[in-house]
């Protein structure tokens, strides 16, 4: 029998697969009364996953969901690639940096072979497998469970590694942005070890694609003021970049064309 947990899972999936579902339909789908599924997606409004409307709901279009990693690196792809080359070059040898997992960040993974002397330490099993060969890179892995969609690692074993050492630079990926927010991710224990990358670095990078802005996810990373630097393409919104450097970040605009 389906758990309330599942066919919410269930329901959000459908929603986001057809922009829209009926109570009726779910009702009769999961073979429970239509009180229960708008009290599922009542749950999801509530979540920012949806919108209520007569009869259903709709895919609330501005709200960050998660793809699988493999997904999002089909997305944006040439826009990734410069924006972790740009990120690449503000490293400088012998440098100490924190690489969160994403498709973004792995990108910056992909411009440090010429560095040297570099520590890198990573929740990203793509990230340290990439960097595994490079001899003028330590790599460091932070350890605990890993998220199949996204091939990264969270856990409180993680969580106290990353306490115990001090980095020049993390470079935070973004699920999503909003100026008032901050940065958000759907998973909660990507948020705890996000927390502690940006409580042990230095200098805290931001680095995201134009489309990740406008959206939140349920779990706060950081807030916008805690942010030293965003690297991002021309597609900002010219709120969000006066916000932001009016709160003293570095706004870092990228040309991909």
């Amino acid at each position: 029998m389906t758990t309330t947990a599942q066919r919410r899972d269930a329901i959000l999936q459908y929603i986001q697969t057809n922009q829209k579902g009926d109570v009726n339909y779910f009702s009769q789908l999961y073979d429970v009364s239509e009180v229960t599924i708008r009290s599922d997606l009542n749950f999801l409004e509530k979540k920012g996953c949806v919108t209520r409307c007569y009869g259903g709901a709709l895919i609330n279009n501005q709200f960050a969901f998660e793809r699988p990693l493999n997904d999002k690196k089909q997305i944006h792809s040439s826009i990734k690639a410069k924006l972790g080359q740009y990120a690449a070059s503000l490293i400088q040898d012998g440098d100490r940096i924190i690489l969160d997992s994403g498709s973004t960040t792995e990108q910056i993974a992909h411009h440090l072979h010429e560095k040297r002397d570099l520590t890198v330490m990573t929740n990203g099993i793509n990230i340290a497998y990439h960097l595994a060969n490079q001899d003028e890179v330590e790599v460091m892995v932070t350890g605990g469970m890993m998220r199949k969609n996204s091939y990264s690692l969270h856990g409180s074993g993680g969580e106290e590694l990353l306490s115990g050492f001090r980095f020049n630079t993390l470079f935070l990926g973004v699920d999503g942005f909003d100026k008032q927010t901050g940065v958000t991710t759907p998973h909660q224990g990507e948020a705890d070890i996000n927390r502690k990358m940006v409580e042990a670095a230095q200098t805290v990078i931001a680095i995201t694609d134009s489309s990740k802005f406008n959206r939140q996810s349920f779990c706060l990373i950081a807030r916008p003021e805690q942010l030293d630097m965003l690297i991002t393409d021309g597609g900002i919104p010219q709120d969000y970049l006066d916000h932001l450097t009016a709160l003293g970040v570095d706004v870092r605009i990228v040309d991909v064309s």
